[in-house]
């Protein structure tokens, strides 16, 4: 078996693309989902610093599962006061995004249900639907007739996966078209807000007010926000439904109340704050105005640039890195062969001359 292990790993060390754990580097930071810089902000530090030092026991550890002992007012406060924020009836905090949508697609769909999911949608929906007794099909990336086509052709219950902006390739899900279409086919919709939260207020369910037409939504707060875990929004029947049969919920020991308070403290940083995000829509226009060919959207903190060799990539990649540049290159397999790319994820705290600087090496490669 260990032989069996060994020889996969020997592969993936000779096409170069092994994985390993490295120390977290210094230098120009284009590479981490830390939006709006407030993962280091001091004063939201000093903020939840004071909250500590008022009261320690924010560090305890919850002894148990929400279920047995590890659910508290401070919990239930913070998935009252973040369900008031996005203008849903409810909210279910979980300790990461991944495990939000474990639980999700795990758990609502049973054996005569249809998932539908964007081609592109994140590996942990991909991984809850192996979890899930239904049927899963993907359609083309935001490709409106063929998830249509797929729609018609569903005599059962169906839910629809989408992301509304998409970590690898950087582009927006045509969220208000999808959503008609769930209307139509009677469908339930389930969108992910991980990279739009904070970035574009909070969502873009929020910005074109579809909260009557998501059936549920998925924020994470390890992005934007700074912070860590995840909130389900929906209605309360269908978190009372998660509550009683999602596994990846039930099992989980609770995270600490510190971890709450983070995520409480962080929204009301974000409303106080409005000018970190206006900070980086202008550095995005700085990083689009070098006229860089890239896949992504105009507006998005993620620009994906197409190097389709890994080899080049790898070498652009150390050459950003030895002129103190941190980007992450997507290899393949992790997308398919001619797919590869650096993705450039920008931050309020980037500077003019960090983007011109970064864009000047690439421009050298491509």
């Amino acid at each position: 078996m260990l032989k069996k292990f060994q020889e996969a790993l020997n592969k993936r060390k000779e096409a170069g693309v092994l994985r390993t754990l490295k120390p977290k580097l210094s230098g120009i930071d284009f590479y981490s989902n830390d939006y709006l810089g407030l993962a280091g902000n001091e004063e939201l530090q000093s903020q939840l610093l004071m909250k500590v030092q008022a009261n320690p026991v924010l560090l305890s550890g919850s002894s148990g599962s929400r279920l047995i002992s590890g659910n508290s007012n401070i919990t239930d406060e913070t998935e009252n006061y973040i369900a008031e924020q996005h203008q849903y009836s409810a909210a279910l905090l979980f300790s990461s995004g991944y495990n939000a949508n474990l639980a999700l697609f795990s758990t609502l769909p049973d054996r005569h249900d249809t998932i539908i999911v964007d081609e592109q949608i994140h590996r942990s929906v991909h991984d809850a639907c192996k979890m899930s007794h239904a049927k899963k099909i993907k359609f083309r990336h935001n490709d409106l007739e063929d998830l249509e086509s797929i729609l018609k052709k569903q005599n059962g219950s169906s839910y629809i996966a989408i992301e509304s902006l998409y970590s690898m390739d950087g582009d927006f899900a045509p969220l208000q078209e999808i959503a008609t279409l769930a209307k139509k086919y009677n469908s339930a919709l389930i969108v992910d807000e991980a990279h739009a939260f904070g970035v574009f207020g909070y969502g873009l369910i929020e910005k074109h007010q579809l909260q009557n037409d998501v059936f549920a939504a998925l924020m994470t707060y390890g992005k934007a926000l700074g912070a860590h875990g995840a909130a389900v929004l929906c209605n309360e029947t269908v978190k009372c439904y998660l509550v009683n049969f999602a596994s990846p919920f039930i099992y989980t020991t609770a995270a600490q109340d510190f971890l709450w308070i983070s995520i409480k403290n962080g929204y009301e940083f974000l409303k106080l704050k409005p000018e970190l995000s206006k900070k980086l829509h202008q550095n995005i226009k700085i990083f689009r105005d070098q006229n860089i060919e890239t896949i992504s959207s105009e507006v998005s903190p993620i620009q994906a640039i197409m190097v389709p060799d890994n080899h080049q990539l790898r070498n652009l990649q150390i050459t950003l890195s030895c002129n103190g540049f941190l980007t992450y290159a997507v290899h393949s397999p992790t997308v398919k062969t001619g797919a590869e790319r650096l993705r450039i994820c920008l931050h309020s705290f980037n500077t003019e001359e960090d983007i011109a600087g970064l864009t000047g090496i690439i421009k050298e490669f491509i």
